[in-house]
């Protein structure tokens, strides 16, 4: 199982003040390998700039999770990754982002890692909890919590080389392809 990731979600009331509309774990999640847990929730999603604030509609409340925002908006997630030790040998590349419907953001040749991908996106990534490198086609680094990543657009994979999950909170913002 997943981490439930607490959601924490402002608004108005009829008569324009503000209040709190929902404080529970948000239901928004996708579970790509179940031991151990490997997924991401979802936890607020816009469709465009500026972003509509207004109603009280839950905006990651999406008929299908996909890797990228929709064109112009954003996600906002967290995804827990477990040890590449447990995970990697399980993994089925292609269902994977068949899954995530990002088929085309999959590295062809998955050399460096099997999670290798590239999307039209502006990712910036929070280490929330662990570590995890962050790989790039020429280089990585170690990330540890509290550490920040601008990720712009390039083929990149995260691999968890400790014993222990990592959580990672993401906001990926549509970009134009590189």
């Amino acid at each position: 199982m997943l981490r439930g990731i607490r959601r924490i979600i402002t608004g108005h009331n009829a008569r324009g003040q503000s209040v709190i509309l929902s404080d529970a774990p948000s239901p928004h999640t996708l579970s790509l390998i179940d031991d151990p847990p490997l997924g991401l929730t979802d936890l607020w999603v816009t469709s465009g700039a500026p972003a509509d604030n207004s109603g009280a509609a839950d905006a990651a409340a999406r008929a299908t999770i996909t890797l990228e925002p929709p064109r112009g908006g954003t996600i906002f997630r967290v995804v827990e990754f477990p040890p590449d030790q447990a995970t990697v040998s399980k993994l089925d590349r292609a269902k994977l982002f068949e899954v995530l419907h990002a088929s085309g953001a999959m590295d062809r040749t998955g050399a460096r890692h099997p999670g290798m991908h590239k999307t039209a996106t502006v990712d910036y990534a929070i280490v929330l909890s662990g570590e995890i490198y962050a790989m790039m086609d020429e280089g990585e680094t170690l990330m540890k919590a509290g550490d920040c990543l601008i990720q712009r657009g390039t083929n990149h994979a995260w691999s968890n080389r400790s014993a222990e999950p990592c959580l990672v909170a993401f906001v990926l913002v549509s970009a134009n392809p590189v």
